[in-house]
């Protein structure tokens, strides 16, 4: 768990951004621009994924799979994120639809709350494990090779 300290503060740090750039962007977009709300919601959902993802790829991930196409990586970042967008809702439908709780209190908790955890879970292991495939066991390095101080590439376990 220690070993996924600085990994887990990295997703958060490039979360907490993305959060707050598809916030302010969602507000000013229905604001100040007077742009519909699912459409505003769709523009600053993709500006929230890329910022998240520029933040996860230049800042958390930089190590992992630095030679793979950065447009299949932002690809499957954007389908994970999609995936938990779905969680929240789903959270958001059982709770008022099959469970009743219709109160605007009750919609905040289980999409906010409830949802936005599940989601945060799945985002976190789709982004180590589809996007930037991190080894099992290590953090900060690809695939559980070590560094070749001499040449300045990473060498296989045989040197």
């Amino acid at each position: 768990m220690r070993s996924l300290g600085p990994e887990l503060l990295g997703f958060a740090a490039a979360g907490i951004c993305a959060y707050a750039a598809d916030l302010g962007l969602f507000i000013w977009l229905r604001g100040p621009v007077g742009m519909d709300p699912l459409t505003a919601k769709a523009l600053s959902f993709v500006a929230g994924c890329s910022v998240a993802y520029a933040g996860n790829a230049l800042g958390t991930y930089r190590r992992e799979a630095a030679d793979a196409s950065r447009l299949r990586q932002y690809a499957v970042f954007f389908a994970v994120n999609i995936a938990g967008a779905l969680v929240q809702l789903l959270c958001i439908a059982v709770s008022h639809y099959g469970l009743g709780l219709t109160s605007q209190r009750a919609d905040t908790v289980s999409g906010a709350g409830i949802g936005m955890a599940l989601a945060t879970v799945l985002r976190f292991w789709g982004t180590r494990t589809l996007v930037f495939r991190v080894a099992r066991g290590t953090s900060g390095t690809t695939s559980g090779t070590t560094p070749d101080r001499t040449a300045g590439r990473e060498a296989t376990w045989t040197g």
